[in-house]
């Protein structure tokens, strides 16, 4: 059965050759050109992946985003936001928001179908059946992608989660962002280290007691990030 891809895009011409190339590639589209339609569909639809531009009539792409990640039934679907908008703010508030990886137009229909492809190999993941890493007061469930920290759930979209298994299951280990671009996001770095640096902010947010002064996440300056050996 297709996977269904929901594309939210009121240029016309981007949305039909973009729904074409994700056709031919094996995945099932549906489209819409309004943000508050995008989240009815989105609801409706329970889409594998959403594919989201920021500039939208009604609603914009940054809203909709907002909207998603408050949903229980959304908060793990991923997102990759299309934006015509070259300044790197309006991308990082976006990642920060929980999209999952950004294009920024004009793209290639191939990069596309091949982002698609990566976020959801990335996010269906390879799970080790009853892992469970314990480390101080956090639990990660790496079969049920699941975190707690001091027995309280904790609600982590899939491209977090991905980066903090990366990083949990090597305390100590520093890790470049390069590397974590590989082994989490399995994206190739070609400038994408901000990415990073935005998860990293999102995870500490939600899983530090104080995010100012990392106890799990910590930054090793001009190298990248580790998790702490014993936190």
């Amino acid at each position: 059965m297709s996977r269904t891809i929901l594309l939210v895009d009121d240029e016309p011409r981007i949305v039909e050759i973009a729904r074409d190339y994700l056709e031919r590639a094996g995945f099932r589209a549906i489209t819409t050109g309004d943000g508050i339609q995008a989240v009815r569909i989105a609801r409706d639809e329970r889409p594998a992946l959403v594919v989201l531009d920021l500039m939208l009539p009604g609603m914009d792409g940054l809203d909709v985003t907002r909207a998603l990640r408050r949903d229980p039934l959304l908060l793990h679907t991923p997102i990759i936001m299309l934006t015509a908008r070259v300044e790197e703010a309006d991308k990082l508030v976006g990642l920060e928001l929980g999209a999952d990886d950004y294009l920024t137009k004009p793209f290639s229909p191939r990069e596309l179908v091949a982002r698609v492809r990566a976020v959801l190999r990335r996010t269906d993941g390879e799970q080790s059946a009853g892992t469970v890493l314990r480390i101080g007061d956090m639990v990660i469930d790496l079969d049920r992608r699941s975190v707690a920290v001091n027995s309280q759930p904790v609600e982590l979209t899939a491209t977090e989660f991905d980066l903090l298994r990366v990083l949990a299951r090597e305390p100590g280990r520093p890790f470049t962002r390069a590397q974590l671009l590989e082994r989490a996001y399995d994206l190739s770095y070609a400038g994408f280290d901000r990415t990073v640096d935005a998860h990293i902010k999102n995870l500490r947010r939600k899983i530090e007691p104080d995010p100012h002064e990392p106890r799990y996440l910590l930054t090793i300056y001009g190298v990248g990030y580790k998790f702490a050996e014993q936190a």
